[in-house]
């Protein structure tokens, strides 16, 4: 069924009550097309815009029950309050409201780098999906914000943690201001982790093969595969494709030969052939940026 608030349609299989909205400001926005069983709106009041997650409502691609949506949300609290990062998106607040949980976040702006959403769109206008505008930005850009992301997976490691369910849709850039935002962190998880689901939450373009087999060890090091498949789809594709390419063809490496090297170890299927540390990534990557020249090949 679809419903309205502040002028705002979205889609729930039944109605539910989102009036507490309302003290936050208006409804500009809504993402209701979530698997994790999550509604978001995005909320303008006097005190700023707000990112508001809801869960337990029976949304309509959701893949868990309400009441199991809502324990998620609850459970992911701490992971926002622990891993807080300048590119991590902000919680302000968190609650219990009926038999939903809500979280309450300080507005990021900037667009998701892959817009599944709306890929049908782009594909029927012509228009230029996030996808597309980011890798057409210059080399130097983006590896600034590679950075950021490589920051943010170094801290979350020190800290004790491991990033599940990391893809593009984790990863949000402002084409205004040239800002990367991580948001969705919600299937974070201390360590250590044992794969208990056998196929693990996660598209597969950036899941290391022992997030697929059922009690395999998820450590950092399968994080360090999730950084050389990220690092494929920042600077492995075309600009002109309307969806992720993250080729592994050194043809379609759009940076030095030193570079492709360390994302290829980093993405290596076979664990023991990894980086084991992020920091040993980063060090890496590091120490291969001098060997390119601007037009990303190598010197």
């Amino acid at each position: 069924m679809t419903y309205q608030i502040d002028g705002i349609s979205y889609i729930l299989k039944q109605a539910c009550d989102l009036s507490f909205l309302c003290r936050y400001g208006k409804t500009f926005t809504v993402f209701d097309q979530n698997d994790s069983g999550n509604i978001s709106f995005g909320v303008a009041g006097k005190k700023g815009k707000y990112f508001i997650k809801i869960a337990g409502a029976d949304t309509t691609n959701s893949c868990v029950t309400g009441a199991e949506a809502a324990a998620n949300l609850k459970k992911a609290i701490p992971l926002y309050e622990a891993l807080r990062h300048p590119a991590l998106i902000e919680l302000i607040g968190h609650y219990q409201y009926g038999d939903l949980y809500t979280a309450v976040f300080k507005w990021a702006d900037g667009e998701c780098i892959m817009d599944y959403r709306n890929s049908d769109k782009y594909e029927r206008t012509g228009e230029r999906s996030p996808w597309q505008r980011f890798y057409a930005l210059p080399l130097e850009k983006r590896l600034k914000s590679f950075e950021v992301v490589c920051d943010f997976l170094r801290q979350v490691a020190e800290q004790g943690y491991i990033a599940i369910d990391f893809y593009d849709g984790s990863i949000m850039y402002d084409f205004e201001t040239d800002t990367t935002t991580i948001c969705d962190i919600d299937l974070f998880s201390k360590r250590p982790y044992i794969n208990q689901m056998g196929k693990m939450w996660g598209s597969e373009r950036f899941k290391s093969p022992e997030e697929n087999k059922f009690g395999a060890v998820i450590d950092e090091t399968t994080n360090v595969f999730t950084l050389g498949a990220v690092s494929f789809m920042f600077f492995g594709g075309n600009a002109e494709e309307l969806r992720y390419s993250g080729s592994r063809e050194f043809e379609d490496w759009r940076t030095g030969k030193a570079l492709y090297d360390v994302a290829m170890k980093a993405a290596s299927p076979e664990k023991q052939d990894r980086y084991r540390s992020i920091a040993q990534f980063t060090n890496a990557w590091a120490s291969a940026l001098p060997r390119q020249n601007q037009f990303g090949t190598a010197q």
